[in-house]
């Protein structure tokens, strides 16, 4: 009877691993600008089955490749938008905000390094990255790593390209540099300056297990309204 009972547990332990999903805790700061105080924030972010989620206290980003669609979430507001992958930026701008798209376009440059550190529990290669935002480089010390449970190339392959178009509005061109990058972004360190102002900004992963997600994490909430453009609000908080 022992055994038995040892055995059921066993299986019912591996089916709870199998069923769970990759979640991520990361901290960011930025340093104080343009008169805001330093900010920091946390935000996690769940991998599941061709499904992603990013979420902070005031965005969540959602990529669900089964729907073949992308969400992004404005908490505060309780509003979202939605668009069929590949993610085209443009068709979800105001028309009055259209023509600036080629301004607000964010372009990438990345170098791998020979560089190598333990962050945490996670050994870590460099990668010098420059990005250029309105004509204005920024600087960036990337740290990624493959040492991580889930089969990173196939997460980088499919879902992160759609992420980066989204979150920081890169071009083919750029997400294709961007995949230079081998592994997981443990940790990054990015360094400017944006119409006379210094800009400091660091992350840091501090938690990467198996886990079951929250309900309907890969939605908008219930109850939230649906837009066809995103708001000037929203695009400041990208």
């Amino acid at each position: 009877m022992k055994k038995l009972f040892a055995l059921t547990l066993l299986v019912l332990m591996a089916a709870i691993s199998l069923s769970a999903d990759v979640y991520v805790k990361q901290k960011t700061h930025t340093d104080s600008i343009m008169g805001q105080p330093a900010r920091d924030d946390v935000m996690e972010q769940w991998i599941g089955d061709n499904v992603f989620a990013t979420v902070s206290p005031d965005q969540s980003f959602i990529v669900d490749l089964k729907k073949n669609l992308m969400y992004m979430v404005n908490h505060k507001s309780k509003t979202y938008v939605e668009s069929t992958l590949p993610l085209d930026f443009t068709k979800l701008l105001p028309p009055e905000m259209a023509a600036m798209a080629s301004m607000m376009k964010m372009t990438a440059t990345v170098n791998p390094t020979t560089q190598t550190k333990k962050i945490g529990q996670w050994n870590c290669t460099g990668y010098d990255v420059t990005m250029t935002v309105m004509g204005m480089p920024m600087k960036m010390m990337l740290w990624a790593s493959t040492d991580v449970p889930f089969d990173v190339n196939q997460f980088n392959a499919k879902i992160w390209g759609n992420v980066l178009k989204g979150q920081m509005m890169l071009d083919d061109a750029s997400v294709k540099e961007m995949m230079k990058v081998k592994g997981f972004q443990i940790a990054s360190e990015m360094s400017g300056e944006m119409m006379g102002f210094k800009i400091n900004t660091t992350s840091e992963v501090l938690e990467i297990t198996k886990k079951n997600p929250p309900a309907n994490i890969y939605a908008p909430p219930a109850g939230y309204a649906k837009k066809d453009k995103l708001s000037a609000e929203d695009l400041q908080k990208r």
